[in-house]
């Protein structure tokens, strides 16, 4: 077994797009109409058949509560591994990103989160 898809919710799949992609670094990997919404994916440019992020709608109503409330106690949507954390702060903070939270080591781990601009708190993290 092995995970094929996870989700961040987003309050606007263009916008988020354009963040996780020109910002972030991810790929497009699917961008399928539904409807009003669209089937959309990202891949690490690293791993493009690998585990695809899906920038999935917040229209559910419980979704704008649920995710206001993790932003609300600082508490990230999801975490993706990077080789530095210090280093992606610094070119991600030279693109304009937000931060929430500067890097911090807290034993093997050193994290930092950001605010994604499309309603969630993303971690990045690095395990030595």
């Amino acid at each position: 077994m092995r995970i094929n898809l996870a989700s961040v919710f987003v309050d606007d799949q263009d916008k988020a797009l354009r963040f996780y992609t020109d910002v972030l670094g991810f790929v497009k990997k699917n961008d399928v109409p539904l409807g009003e919404h669209r089937w959309l994916t990202v891949v690490s440019p690293e791993n493009p058949d690998g585990t695809e992020l899906v920038l999935e709608p917040d229209s559910h109503p419980a979704v704008k509560p649920y995710t206001s409330a993790l932003v609300e106690d600082g508490i990230p949507a999801t975490s993706f591994a990077v080789d530095d954390v210090h280093a992606e702060f610094t070119r991600l903070r030279g693109l304009g990103v937000r931060f929430t939270q500067e890097p911090l080591k807290t034993g093997p781990v050193t994290t930092a989160v950001l605010d994604d601009t499309c309603g969630n708190l993303i971690q990045i993290a690095h395990v030595e």
